[in-house]
């Protein structure tokens, strides 16, 4: 089965007048209940979800879109493209996305973190060709993901209610303004690259990663009783965990989804 996909970024701009909409709102009643059980217990299903209605609404335009457009897309694309040369697109993408890993690394105060990403990004750029190959794991740098949501919530910034973005997916008022951040802040390309140059390439990255998740997806859409509530508590649950750096449990491999983003390897958590 192919590796699961990592969770796609994109400029959004758009969306910075809802974020500031939602975080104008404050967390409604009923949110620390929830909130606090995952504290107590990062393995609760309890997830706070005032906006089910509107979310399922923007989830089921998602699903449209991918079934009719994405998935169509991405099975071309795999038929055309080799898995090992879709691989090393992937390592390529993750190795330009390291300036936004590396100041978050350093946001967060994880200064050994920050130097296993930079050695990372020295050795796959200059022995990995450009970061197609990725010798860095095996010289003993494990990849990691850092983004500014997790940064956030380092800083005690709580994740808010659960928010379903159109096209983006699963999210949260926190997740998403630091989708904001780290698309706008430590994305150099946007600033020395020409916009569609750098549509292009985010197009192909996530064309890319739809492709090396398509088993995987159509696997969990068929054994999910509610695709929703699944990708919910497996959003949430792995948001949650990355925040606390904890490790994943191998037996829960399979909760990942398409949605999650660029960077590596998922690993279920904040």
């Amino acid at each position: 089965m192919k590796r699961r996909a990592r969770k796609g970024a994109a400029p959004i701009g758009a969306l910075l007048p809802l974020v500031c909409v939602l975080a104008a709102t404050g967390p409604a009643r009923g949110e620390e209940s929830a909130e606090a059980e995952l504290e107590r217990d990062p393995g609760s299903r309890a997830v706070y979800d005032p906006w089910e209605p509107m979310n399922r609404a923007i989830f089921a335009f998602n699903e449209f879109a991918d079934h009719w457009l994405v998935e169509p897309l991405a099975t071309g694309w795999d038929t055309v493209v080799p898995e090992p040369v879709q691989r090393g697109i992937d390592h390529f993408f993750q190795n330009l996305s390291t300036p936004r890993r590396l100041a978050n690394d350093l946001l967060q105060g994880k200064p050994g973190k920050a130097g296993n990403t930079f050695g990372r990004f020295l050795i796959n750029t200059t022995f990995g060709l450009a970061g197609f190959f990725d010798p860095a794991s095996d010289a003993g740098f494990p990849p990691a993901d850092e983004d500014f949501g997790q940064t956030l919530g380092v800083w005690g910034v709580p994740p808010g209610p659960y928010l379903v973005l159109p096209v983006l997916g699963p999210s949260s008022p926190r997740d998403t303004a630091g989708l904001a951040v780290d698309a706008f802040v430590f994305t150099p390309e946007v600033y020395f690259v020409p916009f569609y140059v750098s549509y292009s390439l985010t197009g192909t990255r996530l064309l890319n990663s739809r492709s090396l998740a398509l088993e995987t997806v159509r696997a969990e859409r068929a054994s999910a009783f509610d695709f929703y509530a699944a990708v919910r508590s497996a959003y949430m649950q792995y948001r949650a965990n990355q925040v606390r750096d904890r490790a994943e449990d191998p037996e829960e491999e399979d909760e990942d989804f398409y949605y999650f983003e660029e960077g590596d390897d998922l690993d279920p958590i904040e």
